[in-house]
């Protein structure tokens, strides 16, 4: 099945992996306080000064969007209560490029303010090492925001410094080495910009929420000497406007607070999270703020749903829970069958009901006025646009629940092009268990097909029929005539919190069944040519990559992204390996040698066969490149066909928000290296026809000269 987007002559072609720079993606969505229009981040691709461009949109009711500011990184946007202004962060640099906001004074993002009627912005705050999203008190004097701070003073770079650390969180993925460098709660006078620092100490605020009373603040922390060690976020609670005030632990003290919001009345707290360690599902909490043992007043709002909430976060959907207009209900995210769906539960508790979702339908963000929300969805159809809802309307039983106002058409950037949709497929594995899988085939063309099974990371991701502006590798490859399979094996997220730790202490034992038939099916239905096989994967499923080569010689060529090869030697160089320790594998190497051993790709590279390709980004801290090198030495020193590519200054996240120029490079190596290595396929990497007269795309769109330039080694 296809979706096009036809020209104006009407003619269309299929998608490929250049039009990566035509895609716009809205984020970050702010509905007004009288629900009378909406501000958004569009971020798009500058190929020139090789970033990612994100400006600030608006769209009113009964208009058209258009563009906002004019900078090159504005994000994060905030209304004020009274729908005066609005407050944003500014990064001088743009996005992409790994950067992050790194907090190292180099471009240092910072508050800014700009009229609703219109007007010049003007910049808030000139803090050395920048300024993180803002939150207004509701009575309008106050913004509250994480800063990054330096414990020892220091302002400049301190990328020339020597790196001490006592503590196992110094190199977070994205950052960087941290050095005395802490995340602290800020707070600043709009009117008078005086800036206070209200949180201090060896440790980093995460998120926060303001009080009704416009003076306390709730944030996430783990301000122990030992957080470190184990993965443990408890619930805060600080006196923002009185000096010297101390923050006090109100919930979840050995629990894991990913979100927070208040109630209306100030006495409670709505927290996405975990009551115990992060192994399983996050749910939607309600922590009672009494004056005894907070611990006892902590309650699951949806004891019964057995789905994972999704607070939201880089490279997933999801969003902080936000109370109801009249506060009597907590609308919020949650993923079911790899889908990213909005529900709305009473804040009594009871069962949730979905307000916006269906097969395919992912959201992301939320902000609601009155009984309109406003969120981004994305669909098997299209990309993500803005969308509203009411949520009043959407409450009312038999009412379709993806019945929205979609408030954007930015996918018709992509004019001209036919994206193909992904349909829903079901396997039963040997052992009963049943995986749910997504399948693009070639429109018109009978098979068997060249197969590529692409493997999710995680392990706790999923795939979903959302369109996909991250693997266009998928769509040119059908475009070819290729079949792609997306398999949500155990530990993947949607199905159950038993699914979804499946794979506990069992990486590579609970789940090859879950890849290999449903390829077997495939093959066996006369839609995959078993000659003409091949995996890929990125982190999590990197790893599987290597596992299953390790293996099973069925793959003419193999993709391994980000991947994981040695287990004992990632938990002491990743930036999360106590939370692997705890969480995944259950025990220290020194204590399971043989797990470790058992379940590391490594111990049996001298088996593989297959032609590998090696893709990673150079300053990974969750999967650090040593992995990517050991792999690539042992295919090497076995004489198998591989080749390394290292991608400078990228993170673990750079397929979805480094440089334009390297994700472009990731999409385009998996294409060559599938056609050139899987016998008789078609090659890829000439198709779609630059010539052909049905594209509006110039032959040379892609083309580029990416600085810094990826590092390849055969």
């Amino acid at each position: 099945m296809t979706r096009p987007h036809r020209t104006e002559a009407g003619s269309t072609r299929p998608m490929r992996v250049d039009d990566l720079a035509a895609v716009a993606t809205p984020w970050g969505a702010a509905v007004s306080p009288d629900g009378t229009q909406v501000v958004y981040v569009l971020r798009t691709v500058d190929l020139a000064d090789d970033r990612d461009v994100d400006r600030l949109w608006r769209v009113r009711d009964g208009h058209d969007p258009e563009p906002l500011t004019g900078g090159v990184g504005d994000g994060s946007p905030a209304w004020s209560p009274d729908g005066r202004r609005m407050a944003f962060v500014r990064r001088a640099s743009g996005g992409g490029g790994d950067a992050g906001d790194r907090g190292d004074g180099g471009g240092a993002p910072q508050l800014w303010l700009l009229p609703a009627d219109g007007g010049e912005a003007t910049r808030l705050t000139d803090l050395p090492l920048g300024a993180g999203a803002p939150q207004w008190s509701p009575d309008g004097r106050y913004l509250a925001f994480g800063a990054v701070v330096d414990l020892a003073g220091e302002t400049a770079d301190a990328a020339a410094r020597p790196v001490v650390a006592d503590r196992l969180d110094y190199h977070p993925d994205g950052s960087g080495y941290l050095g005395t460098r802490r995340r602290h709660l800020h707070v600043v006078d709009v009117e008078s910009g005086d800036c206070r620092q209200v949180t201090e100490g060896d440790w980093h605020v995460g998120a926060l929420a303001w009080a009704p009373d416009s003076r306390r603040i709730a944030f996430c922390a783990d301000v122990t000497a030992d957080g470190d060690l184990r993965t443990r976020c408890p619930v805060h609670v600080v006196d923002a406007l009185e000096a010297g005030a101390v923050a006090r632990q109100v919930g979840l003290g050995d629990g894991y607070a990913q979100a927070v919001t208040w109630t209306q009345d100030g006495t409670s707290l709505v927290v996405v999270g975990t009551a115990g360690a992060p192994s399983g599902h996050a749910h939607l909490l309600r922590v009672t703020l009494g004056g005894g043992s907070a611990e006892d007043d902590v309650v699951d709002l949806a004891p019964a749903f057995d789905r994972n909430v999704m607070a939201g976060g880089p490279a997933y959907p999801g969003a902080t829970p936000v109370l109801t207009s009249d506060g009597k209900s907590v609308l919020f995210c949650a993923r079911d069958r790899g889908c990213t769906h909005l529900f709305s539960v009473p804040l009594d508790g009871g069962e949730p009901q979905r307000l916006l979702g269906g097969e395919g339908i992912v959201v992301s963000g939320l902000s609601v006025a009155g009984s309109r929300a406003v969120t981004v969805r994305s669909t098997p159809d299209a990309f993500a646009e803005v969308v509203s809802l009411d949520v009043d309307d959407a409450a009312r039983p038999g009412r379709d629940s993806d019945a929205v106002t979609v408030l954007t058409d930015h996918a018709a950037s992509l004019a001209g092009t036919e994206l193909v949709r992904r349909v829903a497929r079901e396997f039963t594995i040997g052992d009963g268990t049943v995986v749910q899988a997504w399948l693009l085939t070639p429109p018109g063309r009978p098979g068997p097909y060249p197969l590529l099974l692409d493997v999710h990371g995680g392990p706790h991701n999923a795939w979903n029929g959302a369109a996909d502006p991250v693997h266009l590798y998928h769509q040119q490859l059908v475009a070819t005539g290729w079949a792609v399979l997306l398999v949500n094996p155990r530990g993947s997220d949607g199905y159950g919190e038993t699914f979804f730790t499946a794979v506990a202490g069992a990486w590579g034992e609970a789940d090859a069944a879950d890849f290999l038939e449903p390829v077997d099916a495939l093959v066996a239905e006369g839609l995959a040519d078993p000659d003409r096989l091949a995996v890929t994967g990125y982190s999590y499923g990197g790893f599987m990559t290597c596992h299953l080569t390790s293996r099973d010689h069925r793959f003419a060529a193999a993709v391994a992204g980000g991947v994981v090869t040695d287990l004992r030697s990632i938990v002491g160089t990743a930036d999360d390996g106590a939370f692997f320790v705890e969480n995944e594998l259950g025990a220290e190497p020194w204590a399971d040698p043989e797990l470790y051993e058992r379940l590391s790709p490594i111990a049996r590279v001298h088996e593989v066969r297959t032609p590998t390709l090696v893709l990673h980004g150079a300053d990974d801290h969750r999967c650090p490149v040593g992995q990517a090198q050991q792999w690539h030495y042992g295919l090497r020193a076995r004489r198998v066909p591989s080749r390394l590519v290292l991608y400078p200054g990228a993170s673990h996240l750079f397929i979805v928000e480094g440089r334009p120029s390297h994700r472009l490079d990731y999409n385009e190596r998996v294409v060559d290296w599938l056609t050139r290595h899987v016998p008789d396929a078609v090659d890829a990497t000439d198709a779609p026809d630059a010539t052909d007269p049905a594209s509006d795309t110039p032959a040379d769109a892609g083309s580029r000269d990416p600085s810094p330039a990826p590092v390849g080694a055969s």
